[in-house]
């Protein structure tokens, strides 16, 4: 399954080829590219995580991530999951972002791609759906969690700790002691590997652990203890100073969504995942 997630795009009738992978909780692609092909990264049924470089994207099925053609980048799923891919051939669609860039998924697209994913698709009917998907690819504003991986061994050695566990409450004075250097040595290092300071390097590292926990529907309350803050309000304002928005704007759930991807399911003759 790996190796057709990452081999040759198959050829296809038009411009999309649609490709479905399950996902097992904690699996994850090795890094990897399209050279020949846009990618449209979608969470079918579950959650998945992409990351290119520092960055990383959190994927209910109400979002999607654009990965350009030839970017390298990774794909898992934080609890069991139906990764759906779109590869598109770039000399036959019009949209040219060059950086990996999250857009809405709403009913009528996920209609589109499950349309799209049927085998038994005549060739006019599969052209004419083809056309309408660009049209309904519209950026999300959200910023990517970026978490920066230390190289320097004392400032790793902190970053892993807060990479175990998000909510240790330690302070800097505290993480330092611990690998044997000065606060302010520790604040230097810091800054130097990583372009963060330690309080918003562990900040980052919280918010990118909270969204899979808050796309699994876990409430904000249990959320915001789980990754270490001690009110809910704290966790929503470090949410919203760092990423721009609401966590629920950001994943963009709501009770309909999923009764029209499963419906839309029905309709083709397709076998709802559970």
């Amino acid at each position: 399954m790996t190796e057709d997630a990452m081999g040759a795009v198959p050829p296809g009738v038009g411009a999309i080829v649609v490709g479905s992978f399950p996902l097992a909780h904690g699996e994850w692609f090795i890094p990897h590219s399209h050279p020949q092909h846009h990618q449209l990264v979608w969470a079918r049924r579950g959650v998945l995580g992409v990351a290119v470089d520092d960055s990383s994207w959190v994927l209910p099925p109400t979002r999607a991530l654009w990965v350009p053609a030839g970017v390298v980048h990774r794909t898992g799923a934080t609890r069991e999951a139906v990764l759906c891919s779109l590869y598109f051939e770039p000399d036959r669609c019009d949209l040219d972002w060059a950086d990996p860039t999250p857009v809405g998924v709403d009913g009528l697209l996920a209609r589109l791609i499950v349309h799209l994913s049927r085998t038994d698709l005549d060739d006019g009917p599969r052209l004419r759906a083809e056309a309408v998907v660009p049209d309904l690819l519209h950026p999300l504003p959200a910023t990517p969690i970026d978490v920066p991986h230390p190289t320097d061994d004392r400032v790793r050695a902190v970053a892993d700790a807060l990479l175990a566990d998000p909510a240790d409450s330690r302070s800097l004075e505290a993480h330092a002691r611990a690998i044997g250097v000065s606060r302010r040595t520790l604040t230097r290092l810091f800054v130097h590997d990583t372009g963060m300071h330690f309080d918003r390097w562990r900040t980052q590292v919280r918010l990118r652990a909270a969204l899979p926990l808050l796309a699994e529907g876990q409430p904000v309350s249990r959320v915001a203890h789980t990754v270490g803050y001690a009110t809910p309000s704290a966790f929503l304002a470090a949410f919203r100073r760092t990423v721009g928005t609401s966590p629920g704007r950001y994943l963009k759930g709501d009770a309909s969504f999923e009764a029209s991807v499963t419906s839309a399911a029905a309709d083709h003759g397709l076998t709802p995942d559970r």
